[in-house]
């Protein structure tokens, strides 16, 4: 991966490897949803969507939005939004059987 993201962004420093990027990466996962690589990218979509927005509109408290984004999505839903979305399908399959 390292090799493709130099040629992009033609440089890089130590403040690339802070641990804020792994952070938010792991937010992505929960977010979208652990186990599928639609989740994570859906994760990454909206995460990114949503910081490009409040910070912006509130770049005080955007870190706490994201800290608040991820206790809610962990504790209400573990399996995050598309593992959420599939539980719903499977019980509406089962139901219309």
């Amino acid at each position: 991966a390292g090799a493709l993201y130099v040629p992009q962004v033609g440089i890089i420093n130590p403040s690339e490897f802070a641990p804020a990027g792994s952070i938010e990466i792991v937010i992505w996962v929960a977010i979208g949803g652990r186990g599928t690589l639609y989740g994570a990218a859906l994760g990454a979509i909206l995460v990114n969507y949503a910081k490009t927005y409040f910070t912006g509109a509130f770049p005080e408290i955007w870190l706490f939005m994201l800290g608040g984004l991820f206790i809610s999505v962990t504790v209400f839903m573990p399996k995050g939004i598309v593992g959420s979305l599939g539980g719903l399908v499977r019980k509406w399959k089962d139901r219309t059987k």
